[in-house]
């Protein structure tokens, strides 16, 4: 913490879901940077269950969020998270929640953006007309109910969700009154995605927080801003037996986000000639 530059700086943290459980400790203790929870309706940027649509990705969402609570409370320094759920970018068919977390210093003309990939997550979804009680119940076993909260909503019309439910009468009820303002009779059960009722969801934001906090205490070997860290990768390990580039990560790229300074890493040893193009074409 000594000579951190956000020592007893405040950031604005635009969130309606108690994220700054997850991402105040970590930051203060780091770093001496403490949140004030801006009040802003981020819903306004998307919501999980559809109602309001979200403009663009998460990583512009993220953004777009840290600068909400940047002008709602005057603070020029601002942070938000925003989370994504579907298939693995790298695993097709298996569910991931890909979390971001964005700090916008405005003192300074910073912007850091910090993600996680994470396979520890309960996104799922049951269409049913709720008479097969046990598939419910099966279900709801399945994604942590009651600590995990679930949202109910016609599988086909115009009907709001019902969010937050976490008893399982509550839950037959909705299920009841969502089939009936449905087209065609079904309801949609699934796993309820905001962070304050979520708590796996809560432990991924936790270390997309800490990714970030360890971050922004890492300098830049050429200007000293903070913030140097993991940009990208570029693929072509050769293979094993016979040398042919693979898509295998061969080189991991490091760089400041401030300045242009970039370095590049070598991935040691070779790939598996089982993902050879050549080998096993």
């Amino acid at each position: 913490m000594e000579g951190s530059p956000f020592r007893g700086v405040t950031a604005a943290l635009a969130t309606m879901h108690g994220k700054q459980w997850a991402l105040r400790p970590p930051l203060r203790r780091r770093l001496g940077l403490g949140l004030r929870v801006a009040a802003v309706d981020t819903d306004a940027l998307g919501t999980f269950t559809g109602e309001v649509p979200r403009p663009g990705t998460a990583r512009e969402t993220v953004l777009r969020k840290a600068r909400l609570g940047m002008s709602a409370t005057g603070c020029p320094v601002g942070l938000a998270s925003e989370g994504a759920f579907g298939p693995h970018p790298t695993l097709p068919g298996v569910p991931a929640d890909v979390e971001y977390v964005a700090l916008v210093d405005d003192r300074s003309g910073l912007t850091v953006v910090e993600s996680v990939v994470s396979l520890e997550t309960n996104h799922a979804q049951l269409t049913t007309d709720g008479r097969d009680r046990l598939a419910v119940v099966a279900f709801l076993r399945r994604v942590g109910f009651p600590h995990h909260a679930v949202v109910v909503r016609p599988a086909r019309g115009a009907g709001r969700p019902e969010k937050g439910l976490r008893r399982l009468g509550d839950v037959f009820a909705a299920l009841r009154r969502a089939a009936a303002g449905s087209a065609d009779g079904d309801a949609v059960l699934a796993a309820d995605l905001r962070a304050h009722v979520n708590p796996t969801r809560m432990r991924v934001i936790a270390a997309a927080g800490l990714g970030l906090t360890r971050r922004l205490a890492t300098t830049c070997p050429e200007c000293a801003a903070p913030g140097f860290g993991p940009l990208g990768t570029e693929a072509g390990l050769p293979c094993r037996d016979c040398g042919t580039p693979t898509h295998d990560v061969a080189v991991r790229v490091s760089g400041c986000a401030r300045c242009p300074y970039r370095e590049r890493r070598p991935v040691a040893g070779a790939a598996d000639p089982g993902s050879c193009p050549r080998c096993n074409p």
